[in-house]
């Protein structure tokens, strides 16, 4: 079979940017890969409820998990980015599809340290094995998330990231269903240790990172390496958008993340109705699955079809949701699937109540007007009245209130995302670099709620995620275009990746 490497050529016609040109089987391909990772990744917020029991944990010490994990995020980032800086973009050199294949062999190795890990009952080995699943996770977010943003024209980035990203949100929302079942109920076994249930589940991850990795590297999808631009220096801290899209995904995926991280033993207290862990975790599919819905809702809105099949798609998109939801105990008990969990969480009650945040979720996305900026600054608004409504009552109301948060954080990492490294040419895996180290808000941001848990109560630490969406309403209105102008430079001398076939 052909490879495909890239050199790096002055912007020319037949450049992605520069012609509209898209790479669809290659945007293919990724959309595979978002949703496996998205599906393996989702797990921690099963890992928290497990090992605070299996270890006898307090609220802070569970969220350690979220620490280890996401802390690798952003010392990757940042051991990236001390390299770029000082000996030139890696990713420019080794292309971005060797950056996908490193990061995912990294993880493969992390996930298969957690069998020993959980024999001998460590929790410090399985905080040091998850830290090691999140370093190759920081290689693989540095090098897919701009490599999506390349495989066509730049006024649609956020258009295929969201696509992208929709896929990645499915996985997560059918992981918790899967991960709840097997780690609470195939995997568990009377009178042995907690941790002992996620040893074979994550063995079979480290198999399917292998699988991926070999996978991906004998698909035909173009390298783009751009070894003519290495730079060195600073680089892209040099624009503020960059910098403020950086404070940007802190507060966003620490909120994301410790607002997930909660629910489970949110659901179980008592004003709650004390619902059951293997019950919670199933309910927190609707919480992943809300980002599933609005991703592929930002998908279309900020495409560049025609505007009638855009508002259609945009308007089929929770309607099919709702519909699927509402049908499920029907097909259920007709077809005798056995899906007793599933009939259970996607009753007509649970459905209608959803479905009035999901027509609210389709009046936010028409305020918009399919601008990225608008609907982070409007999606913030919205999510902090909901997490203040999950604050301040209780039962039904405070349930659906914090579990459709996940709606309206859709579209968030995407428009972030691409807002921030927009206009920075061959700086883009430089400054995806910063935005990974930026993650270090999923690591510290659910300890920090984890604290406030232990001190005034698991329903009002949701304080923490309110105090990030307030920043994130912030960037969406200003900080986006802060010091907008620097980035014309830049732009304007971009080197396209344009795919030359070797032999």
């Amino acid at each position: 079979m052909a490879s495909i490497s890239t050199s790096a050529r002055p912007a020319t016609s037949s450049s992605p940017a520069t012609n509209g040109q898209t790479y669809r089987g290659p945007f293919a391909i990724m959309t595979i890969l978002f949703f496996m990772w998205g599906f393996m990744n989702v797990w921690n917020d099963i890992l928290i409820p497990r090992l605070k029991e299996a270890f006898h944990l307090d609220y802070f010490h569970a969220m350690l998990v979220q620490l280890a994990f996401f802390g690798a995020y952003s010392l990757g980032g940042l051991i990236y980015y001390l390299i770029s800086m000082y000996s030139g973009d890696p990713i420019n050199r080794i292309g971005y599809k060797r950056g996908v294949i490193i990061g995912l062999l990294i993880s493969a190795s992390g996930s298969a340290l957690i069998f020993p890990a959980a024999s001998i009952a460590s929790y410090a080995c399985i905080l040091s094995a998850l830290f090691i699943i999140g370093l190759g996770l920081a290689m693989l977010q540095i090098a897919a998330n701009p490599y999506v943003t390349i495989l066509g024209p730049e006024r649609t980035a956020s258009s295929r990231l969201n696509l992208s990203q929709g896929f990645n949100s499915f996985g997560t929302t059918i992981g918790p269903i899967i991960g709840g079942w097997l780690i609470f109920t195939v995997f568990t076994r009377p009178g042995v240790h907690g941790a002992d249930s996620v040893k074979f589940p994550y063995l079979g991850f480290a198999a399917v990172y292998i699988l991926l990795a070999v996978f991906f590297a004998f698909a035909h999808v173009p390298n783009f390496t751009n070894k003519e631009q290495i730079t060195h220096g600073a680089g892209a801290l040099k624009y503020p958008h960059t910098v403020l899209g950086m404070i940007a995904i802190f507060m966003y995926v620490g909120g994301e993340i410790s607002t997930g991280s909660a629910i489970v033993n949110f659901l179980g207290t008592e004003r709650l109705g004390k619902i059951a862990r293997e019950t919670a975790s199933g309910y927190l599919s609707f919480y992943w699955g809300g980002l599933m819905i609005g991703r592929f809702m930002g998908a279309f809105a900020l495409s560049d079809m025609r505007k009638s099949l855009k508002r259609t798609l945009v308007v089929a998109t929770p309607v099919t949701a709702f519909l699927v939801i509402l049908a499920l105990p029907a097909l259920n008990q007709a077809l005798h699937l056995g899906w007793d969990r599933a009939t259970e969480l996607c009753s007509l009650s649970n459905a209608l109540r959803y479905g009035t945040f999901l027509a609210l979720l389709l009046a936010a996305f028409f305020l918009s007007e399919g601008k990225p900026h608008r609907m982070v600054a409007l999606f913030s608004v919205v999510i902090i009245c909901l997490l203040a409504t999950g604050i301040m009552t209780a039962g039904e109301t405070a349930k659906w209130a914090i579990l459709c948060v996940g709606l309206f954080c859709s579209v968030m990492w995407c428009n972030i995302f691409s807002l921030a490294i927009e206009g920075l040419g061959p700086l883009k895996s430089q400054a995806s670099s910063l935005l990974i180290i930026a993650i270090l808000g999923g690591a510290l941001l659910p300890p920090t709620q984890g604290a406030v848990a232990d001190r005034w109560g698991i329903q009002f630490s949701f304080v923490v995620p309110i105090v990030a969406f307030a920043y994130i309403a912030f960037y969406g209105l200003y900080g986006y275009r802060a010091g907008r102008h620097l980035a014309d430079a830049p732009a304007s001398t971009m080197a396209a990746a344009e795919p030359v076939e070797s032999r």
